[in-house]
């Protein structure tokens, strides 16, 4: 049977939360997304943030190229750290920060120095999947149509 160690009084039907109840539950509470000034820690932030000016430009014509939601799921130490939705399915297009608001189509998890190297064109992206680099759900073969996406950002 359970035994109550904390000593605090029971709390009866009716009784409104009590103030160090609403102090230690939000204390534990902890974003699922860095603090904005946190994000400047990560490399990939500047990334997003220039593509995601780039779909605002283009948005329209990559919208009939595309026609999918990407979700990227970024990692550090295992744990997901950023996460970005392009949506190039509706409307002219978008690309925000958080998960898809429609299903996504196709969702990458990638580690940031792996992101990184992807869309510095460094590595090929194909070799790092089939390699382990990182992981795909989902429709795996539109990852050719993300790849032309961050090929032609970095012409632009």
């Amino acid at each position: 049977m359970w035994k109550r160690t904390d000593h605090r009084p029971k709390i009866k039907a009716g009784d409104g939360p009590q103030a160090y109840q609403c102090k230690e539950m939000g204390s534990a509470w902890e974003p699922a997304m860095p603090h904005p000034l946190e994000l400047s820690e990560f490399q990939s932030f500047q990334v997003f943030e220039d593509i995601r000016y780039y779909v605002k430009e283009v948005g329209a014509q990559l919208v009939k190229k595309v026609n999918a939601i990407f979700q990227l799921d970024i990692t550090k130490d295992g744990k997901i750290v950023l996460q970005w939705t392009i949506d190039l399915k509706n409307g002219s297009g978008d690309m925000y920060p958080g998960s898809a608001r429609l299903p996504a189509d196709t969702i990458f998890t990638i580690p940031e120095p792996v992101f990184m190297e992807l869309v510095l064109g460094k590595i090929n992206p194909q070799k790092a999947f089939l390699a382990g680099k990182f992981k795909v759900s989902g429709k795996v073969l539109l990852g050719r149509k993300l790849e032309r996406l961050f090929k032609d950002w970095a012409k632009y």
